[in-house]
């Protein structure tokens, strides 16, 4: 409608006409008492989802979604427009979760190699059914998800939250976190593939027929497959190559890949929302 208030993608206002800035095109030379409540407004929601899937505790998401946006406020004048405002801020983030983390103990350390991800040997394997995932399955196969994300080792479960939850590119991954693209990745792919194993039980299964292809060549079109997943494209088998258990293993991983875009969308609870709203304000005059 001409005219209307419209959302971004993270829920925050534009009245069209006004000029009001996003928070990607703040540059830093805003006040902070004009910044950071555009930053709440478009990323506190996904900042909570970012807090519920590392701590696992809707308290201490809530504590993190403070703490992060509280430094915020108090370092934005060390921002220099660089980057984006968001990786900015993800940065903070990572750095009050990292903090937060060390308070833990617990935390699983080991990641399954490839061949104990991978359903190489299986003689039947998990299918997406062609109608939509009827709702208990889809509730179960989500629930299943959330539990795996919790029990990724830290230093899989942040590139992966980064990414699947939080919608962060490569590169603005490897620059919040302070390592290299190649190592994101890396990390990034193999969670993936733990994720998708945790909703193998939500699923049908059907016998499948021998791989025709080397191993190999289904390693290569995985990489493909992955590669396609990062960029948010679709992906195509090349000419000739074509494998039955390949492309039910892919359908699998985009199942995945929804459900996390479907936790994704959760929201900020409004009183958190407010609160953190009146501590800013009380920072700004204190």
């Amino acid at each position: 409608m001409r005219g209307a208030t419209r959302r971004t993608p993270g829920g925050a206002r534009q009245e069209p006409g006004t000029g009001r800035k996003t928070a990607d095109e703040l540059d830093g030379s805003e006040p902070r008492e004009e910044a950071i409540p555009l930053l709440v407004d478009e990323h506190a929601g996904r900042l909570f989802s970012l807090g519920l899937r590392f701590c696992g505790d809707p308290e201490e998401a809530q504590d993190l979604v403070q703490e992060t946006f509280l430094q915020a406020f108090r370092k934005w004048h060390q921002f220099e427009g660089r980057a984006r405002a968001s990786t900015w801020l993800y940065a903070i983030a990572a750095r009050v979760c990292r903090r937060f983390h060390r308070k833990k103990s617990g935390e699983p350390e080991r990641m399954e190699s490839l061949d104990e991800l991978l359903p190489f040997a299986e003689q039947s394997m998990a299918v997406v059914p062609d109608e939509p995932l009827a709702a208990e399955l889809r509730e179960e196969a989500r629930e299943q998800i959330e539990q795996a994300i919790a029990a990724l080792p830290n230093a899989f479960r942040m590139p992966f939250v980064l990414k699947e939850i939080v919608g962060l590119s490569i590169l603005e991954i490897a620059g919040v976190l302070g390592i290299k693209d190649a190592t994101v990745k890396t990390r990034l792919h193999r969670a993936r593939l733990r994720i998708r194993q945790a909703i193998d039980g939500s699923l049908p299964r059907r016998k499948v027929r021998p791989a025709i292809f080397s191993k190999q060549v289904c390693l290569d079109l995985l990489r493909a497959k992955q590669e396609s997943l990062d960029r948010g494209t679709d992906f195509e088998f090349p000419d000739q190559v074509v494998c039955e258990r390949c492309a039910e293993f892919f359908a699998t991983l985009d199942l995945a890949q929804g459900i996390c875009a479907d936790i994704a969308k959760g929201e900020i609870p409004e009183a958190l929302r407010l609160g953190l709203l009146e501590q800013i304000r009380a920072e700004g005059v204190g």
